[in-house]
Order: structure tokens, then C-alpha cells, then sequence
């Protein structure tokens, strides 16, 4: 008998979908997902595919007319786009029973976090913002769909180190985007990156796929993780970084800054700093406006 991965391609190149299979071979999504990940679906099964959940939210909002009866469209397989909504409201959202709530100081998050939405759910969300922190907050408001993004969210937390490369290093953009921040003083001689998660099973996974890009981190009690070396640093800017426009409040008393720079220009700044070696192995001095 072929290996479950012969079976799993075999099954894939016939275009069973992720959860068609999973339901053939009766294995976890994780175990399937690892062998077809690079073996589309073709153009005709997408179009089954999309028909098909488009006639079942029909079902779902004629059942819960009067409840809940907003439609949304379901999803087996990660992309780009999924991977981003759902680690965002993982990191700085809420998932209730009730809602979806996304909150953030900056505008590009907001946007980004808006316009993902949108590929699974049609509805606009309800806007507030507080004008005395600049927060500002966008929720969704349907009981049926915060339940399947919170089996979505616990999904993406278990297979997410099976993914991709770049669906991992979205998870860990989204992740620094919402919980990082760059401690660069160099009067301290501090250049790292921190993250901060309450969650210390999250702080391990966000350790465990850097280690996939050859960054180096470690965690560090009771909540956050770290980054620190110019190599980890580096690696760091070159494969994920922070995004542009994310930045950091300078408004904030304790802020070294006092302005708003974005955090991948002090990330910049901070590996500029390091003292380069000369040719005869001296570190020669070097000095940052």
C-alpha cells in the first residue's frame, strides 16, 4: 500500500480539497496539509468550491433569520490574507461569543486588518475610537461567525508551524506589528527586539518559527520574547520586519522619542549602530543622527 503522503498527493492530484481528504483518510488537517500545501486546486474545483459555500451561508442565514442571519464565507485553506486577520485578532483583538473586535493605534493596521475582513465577511464593521488614548477600535458584531473564527484562531495556532514560509513569516509580521516594539538606547547599549504576549504557549510558537527563519530569540518571563545580536537583527529586518507606517506613540511620558517614528526606521537605526570592523579586525566608532 502507498504511505499516507503518496496517498494524500495521489488524492490532491485528483483535486480533492484539504477537507475532502481529511474526511477520505479520516488524519488531522495539520498531517494532510504538510503534503498537498504546494499542489493546487485547479481553476474548476475553486469555482465547486466557492458555489458551494456560497449555497450553504444561504442555509446558515435561513436558519438563523431573525438571530444571526449574516453570511460569511468559510475557508480551508491559509492564505496570505487569513493568516493576517486572524493572528491580528489574536494578538491585538478580541474573539467573544457575541464579536470580532479589532483594536489599534495605527491606521495602516486598521486598514489592512478592514480589508481582510472583507474577502470572508461582507458586512462593515462598527468604528469607535477613543480620543483620549488614540485607539481605536472596528468590531463585527454576529454570533455565528465570532464562533467560527475562534475554531479558525485555534486552528491557525496549531498548524501554523506546518505552513509555508511566507505564511509564517506573516503570522510573525502580524505578530510583532500588533505586540512588538524596538528598545534601541544606545547610551545602554540596547539594541533588541521585544514582543509581548500573556499567553506563554504563544510566546514558544512565535519562538519556535523564528528559529525557522534562523533568527535566534529567547523567551523571557514572565512575557515577552527577545531578539538581540546584530545577525538576529538583521535577519530580522531582511525576512519579516515591521511594517511601514506601523509606529511607535511618542506621545507616551515615558517615550525616549518623543515622536511618532515608525518602528522598522528605529530598527534601522539600530543596526546602523553597531561598530563595523575594520580590515585589521578593529571595531572602528560610528556615529548616528
Amino acid at each position: 500500500m502507498n504511505s499516507f503522503k503518496q496517498w494524500c498527493v495521489e488524492l490532491r492530484k485528483q483535486d480533492y480539497s484539504l477537507g475532502e481528504i481529511v474526511k477520505i483518510t479520516k488524519r488531522p488537517k495539520s498531517s494532510v496539509y504538510v503534503h498537498i500545501q504546494n499542489l493546487p486546486l485547479s481553476p474548476r474545483k475553486w469555482q465547486q468550491i466557492r458555489a458551494a459555500h456560497g449555497a450553504r451561508a444561504l442555509q446558515i442565514a435561513a436558519r438563523r433569520r431573525g438571530k444571526s442571519a449574516k453570511s460569511y464565507r468559510v475557508f480551508d485553506e491559509w492564505t496570505i490574507d487569513t493568516v493576517c486577520l486572524i493572528a491580528h485578532l489574536l494578538f491585538d483583538g478580541e474573539i467573544k461569543r457575541t464579536h470580532c473586535t479589532y483594536h489599534n493605534r495605527s491606521d495602516t493596521l486598521l486598514y489592512r486588518v478592514g480589508q481582510c475582513m472583507k474577502q470572508i465577511y461582507d458586512p462593515d464593521p462598527k468604528r469607535y475610537r477613543n480620543a483620549s488614548t488614540g485607539v481605536s477600535r472596528i468590531c463585527y458584531f454576529n454570533v455565528a461567525f465570532a464562533a467560527y473564527i475562534k475554531d479558525k484562531a485555534n486552528e491557525l495556532l496549531t498548524t501554523v508551524p506546518s505552513f509555508p514560509k511566507e505564511l509564517k513569516i506573516q503570522f510573525l509580521r502580524s505578530f510583532f506589528d500588533d505586540e512588538g516594539c524596538m528598545d534601541y538606547r544606545l547610551d545602554r547599549n540596547l539594541r533588541r527586539i521585544r514582543g509581548y504576549q500573556k499567553n506563554v504557549k504563544i510566546l514558544g510558537l512565535v519562538q519556535t518559527l523564528l528559529k525557522d527563519v534562523d533568527i535566534e530569540a529567547r523567551v523571557q518571563m514572565p512575557n515577552e520574547v527577545v531578539i538581540i545580536g546584530k545577525k538576529n537583527l538583521t535577519r530580522f529586518q531582511e525576512e519579516i520586519g515591521f511594517s511601514p507606517g506601523v509606529c511607535i506613540n511618542g506621545n507616551r511620558s515615558n517615550s525616549i522619542w518623543k515622536k511618532p517614528l515608525e518602528k522598522r526606521e528605529i530598527l534601522r537605526r539600530a543596526i546602523a549602530s553597531f561598530r563595523p570592523v575594520g580590515s585589521n579586525g578593529v571595531h572602528r566608532g560610528v556615529r548616528i543622527r
